[in-house]
């Protein structure tokens, strides 16, 4: 546990060093590399997002998903119940009105929890991955619990700007990614 402990820590650390431009321009590049890749595989009409938490320098996916949505996509995002340790599903629209939770995650307003039975892929945040797409989020787990409640079919996607570690050692509930993208391409994984 002590290397994902320090792993985590470097990463949050070289995420907050970013200038603003710099940030924006990175983004800008993966947003490009997803939107070219939901397009190249049309298959995936239903797709989950998450909603960047702007303190910790995540990777702003509002664009990409006004873009998904302007396509005619179904896009879902989850609220974290960080009471009970969940995430519940929600459809959000071109219309949707979002307020900050108490950690910073944009939370969509009056938004009903769906069935997560039709999602197709998951974008999914983390910090870093390694070379067979195990990945280091926050440490807290939503996202494995969640991912261990979809269809073993659900394609697993992480977005990041750095390029993967060698190895990251993992845990037997870890659901590792199929393929990560970064601003400089995408990494597919066995």
């Amino acid at each position: 546990m002590h290397e994902k402990d320090r792993l985590r820590a470097h990463y949050k650390q070289k995420r907050r060093a970013f200038d603003t431009s710099h940030k924006a321009k990175l983004d800008a590049q993966v947003a490009a590399k997803v939107l070219a890749y939901c397009r190249a595989h049309q298959r995936f009409q239903h797709i989950h997002f998450f909603l960047p938490i702007a303190k910790l320098s995540e990777i702003d996916t509002f664009p990409i998903v006004r873009e998904l949505l302007a396509a005619g996509n179904h896009v879902y995002t989850s609220i974290t119940d960080h009471v009970n340790g969940g995430m519940k599903t929600v459809e959000i629209f071109s219309n949707t009105q979002y307020v900050n939770d108490q950690w910073g995650i944009p939370v969509p307003i009056e938004a009903e929890e769906v069935d997560e039975k039709c999602i197709e892929i998951v974008f999914i945040p983390l910090l870093v991955c390694d070379l067979k797409g195990n990945r280091i989020g926050y440490g807290k787990g939503f996202y494995d619990q969640f991912l261990s409640r979809l269809s073993p079919e659900v394609f697993k996607v992480g977005l990041s700007y750095f390029v993967p570690e060698i190895s990251i050692p993992a845990e037997p509930h870890d659901i590792s990614l199929d393929i990560c993208i970064l601003p400089s391409g995408i990494i597919e994984f066995n």
